[in-house]
């Protein structure tokens, strides 16, 4: 076991809005590592959440759950984000072997692949975020036994405004290939930050690169309002996220970037259920039945 974090660091990144919202995926990636069928270890997630008061008392094992794995929060959602980690984990970790040595994380949140991942020695991490989204992490990870098993640099910056000299700045390179990952972030952001983001990965990521980003197709978010996931999330533990949402019409990303020249695959979360035997299916008024997760390569010439 890791050992312990410290009980109440500096929260003031994580303890409402959206910042609150990566306490809820480090908590399900906790309940994802507990589980016999893990596809996704991590074993620090668990410690964030101990470590913010808002979070305290969430579960971070299923067997803390009345319901189990029935409860649509801490079951089905949580099995999203246990699904999710492992496959941009295998997209990463493809991506640089094939040749990516630069991996950078966009809105990275309590992300925490520079710890648990088999990297390749050559490679460097940089996690993009909010200065105190990073500092709480820093906090909670400077207390426990955790060794970055790659180079990893921090960079602050807010994806809404000037990013690109804050990555540049801390040395990441345009003309060497990269892989980016827009894990959970985009439906966040305002549409015109959305566009900037991915024009801005245009420009900066050279032939041999990939990204990988979540989006969402519903025209109407509070259609799925009275869903199962939305209601548990809203009532048990007090995050509104379609609250949180932009509810502006949402670029056409996956589009742009085929028309800038990249290949793009586009599936269904429920794709890679069935590929691994694990995970959310469709239902009844489903609030993930909108969801999308692009693959996008950048290819040499």
């Amino acid at each position: 076991m890791v050992g312990m974090a410290p009980r109440h660091p500096d929260v003031a990144g994580v303890d409402r809005g959206v910042g609150l919202t990566a306490l809820l995926v480090a908590a399900a990636r906790a309940i994802e590592t507990h589980r016999h069928d893990s596809l996704a270890q991590d074993t620090y997630a668990e410690h964030f959440v101990r470590a913010a008061p808002a979070c305290a008392d969430w579960p971070v094992r299923i067997q803390q759950v009345p319901d189990g794995d029935d409860d649509p929060l801490w079951g089905r959602f949580a099995r999203y984000f246990g699904l999710r980690t492992r496959v941009l984990d295998d997209f990463l970790l493809r991506s640089v072997r094939a040749g990516a040595r630069q991996v950078v994380l966009l809105g990275a949140g309590l992300d925490t692949r520079a710890f648990r991942l088999g990297w390749s020695s050559d490679c460097v991490v940089f996690e993009i975020d909010r200065p105190g989204v990073l500092a709480f992490k820093h906090q909670v990870l400077t207390h426990l036994p955790a060794t970055p098993r790659v180079r990893r640099v921090p960079v602050p910056a807010d994806l809404c405004a000037d990013w690109t000299t804050a990555l540049t700045t801390a040395g990441f390179d345009p003309a060497a290939p990269s892989v980016w990952l827009a894990e959970g972030l985009l439906f966040y952001l305002p549409s015109p930050a959305e566009t900037r983001l991915i024009d801005t990965v245009d420009r900066l990521a050279t032939a041999g690169s990939a990204l990988a980003f979540e989006a969402k197709l519903e025209k109407d978010l509070l259609r799925y309002r009275d869903s199962a996931i939305y209601t548990a999330t809203r009532e048990q533990i007090g995050i509104d996220l379609l609250h949180l949402f932009d509810k502006d019409p949402r670029p056409d990303s996956a589009g742009a970037l085929t028309a800038m020249g990249w290949s793009i695959r586009v599936h269904t979360p429920f794709d890679f259920t069935h590929q691994h035997g694990r995970g959310p299916l469709p239902e009844p008024n489903d609030a993930l039945e909108g969801n999308r997760w692009v693959f996008a390569h950048r290819p040499r010439p």
